[in-house]
């Protein structure tokens, strides 16, 4: 056990139960990762997987890329089904798919990622701010808003709203009826007296 280089190697034990000058070839090495793995005359095949003790937890796959008893925090955590992966420890893995830039759903627009685990993709979404009914899952809602719902022009007006578009505000138009007078976002003057027509 004494020779040089040492006969076991790194990460075992030697050990010679007869030191007798006629007594070779029966000493025996022992992996101090596991002492129950051991080899006379030559040295152990001693692994250490460091995924046995589950360091990365739920949800999360371990490999053990060097299983030699001298390699450590080599292991690595991959998020099951992401390509998340971290060296010598647990990943994170989250996803909140609202948080992306840009914002998935636009403006005028609520996200919501009901499940934010990094292996849940595609399961946001998009509702209109303006009606909380119309939504869409993984993607941006198709949200209008036609500001001629109110009825802002009033009787004997005809309202029209050329953009429904939520962020488009203020450009729907007043017509009075049968005429050609009309005003953009609000009521016309609905008035006409021919004696001040031109000519007189």
């Amino acid at each position: 056990c004494k020779a040089t280089p040492a006969p076991c190697g790194t990460g075992q034990t030697c050990n010679d139960p007869n030191t007798a000058a006629n007594k070779l070839h029966d000493f025996t090495c022992t992996c101090d990762s596991d002492n129950s793995i051991k080899k006379v005359d030559g040295p152990a095949t001693c692994t250490k997987d460091e995924c046995t003790g589950k360091p990365c937890g739920t949800g999360q796959d371990c490999k053990d890329p060097n299983t030699s008893p001298g390699s450590t925090g080599d292991y690595t955590c991959t998020c099951t089904g992401t390509s998340i992966v971290v060296t010598g420890g647990p990943a994170t893995c989250t996803n909140d798919e609202c948080k992306a830039t840009p914002a998935p759903c636009g403006t005028g627009q609520t996200c919501n990622d009901p499940n934010t685990a990094a292996n849940k993709l595609h399961d946001f979404t998009c509702t209109c701010d303006n009606d909380n009914s119309i939504k869409k899952v993984d993607g941006p809602a198709t949200c209008t808003k036609d500001e001629c719902t109110g009825k802002p022009c009033g009787t004997g007006q005809d309202c029209k709203d050329p953009n429904t578009s939520p962020g488009s505000t203020s450009d729907y138009t007043c017509t009075c009826t049968g005429t050609s007078i009309v005003v953009t976002g609000g009521p016309a003057t609905c008035t006409n007296d021919e004696c001040k027509a031109t000519p007189a």
